[in-house]
């Protein structure tokens, strides 16, 4: 990665939302030089598909798409879909963040109607203090749903999920969430500064 020409170095930051945000912290635990990284309501268990790495795979996060829900509205609800990570069936899933080298930063949208993100940034908190790792930095953003993106873009409290093709209800109030995505803009850029070139953070805006 750091061949890469887009690649500055010498450290390497991750960035993942959703699903993305698993495979950032499967990056993190197995690849070496990843130094900081950050998670937008993420799962601490590889989800969707099997993980294959090297003579490794992680199976998926056991779920139940009996589960779903449909909204007033007619937009379907994941949440409810995923079973527990701690639970037995599950621990295979869980991806061992705590051989990652790095700081972890967790920004958690308490009204995302996708995942129970809150509840897997605490996972993540409790399992790498039991193995003597440093406490994630966790930031909850209240009435912010799932799709917590760059500031300014407007608020995506839903929309036709481009693999499934349906319409997928995200959560979120508009002025709440957008307030969010200009804070967390400000403190991913202050968490990346501070772990990958110690240059001085910016100013974090009020909510």
């Amino acid at each position: 990665m750091l061949q890469h020409p887009e690649v500055k170095g010498p450290s390497i930051g991750l960035l993942g939302f959703s699903k993305g945000g698993d495979l950032c912290l499967s990056m993190a635990s197995f690849l070496k030089g990843i130094t900081a990284t950050v998670l937008i309501n993420a799962c601490v268990a590889n989800t969707v598909t099997p993980l294959h790495y090297k003579d490794m795979i992680i199976p998926k996060l056991v779920d139940d798409l009996g589960k779903v829900k449909i909204t007033k509205s007619g937009f379907l609800t994941f949440m409810d879909t995923w079973s527990n990570p701690l639970e037995e069936r599950n621990h295979q899933s869980l991806i061992p963040l705590e051989k990652a080298q790095g700081p972890f930063l967790f920004i958690v949208g308490m009204d995302d109607q996708n995942w129970k993100s809150e509840f897997y940034a605490q996972i993540a908190s409790e399992r790498l203090q039991a193995h003597g790792k440093e406490r994630p930095q966790i930031i909850c953003y209240p009435e912010t749903g799932h799709c917590i993106d760059p500031p300014y873009f407007p608020p995506s409290r839903a929309s036709v999920h481009a693999v499934l093709g349906e319409a997928i209800f995200y959560g979120g109030e508009p002025k709440a969430h957008s307030k969010a995505q200009v804070d967390a803009w400000q403190q991913i850029q202050t968490f990346f500064r501070k772990h990958l070139n110690g240059k001085k953070c910016v100013k974090h805006s009020k909510i």
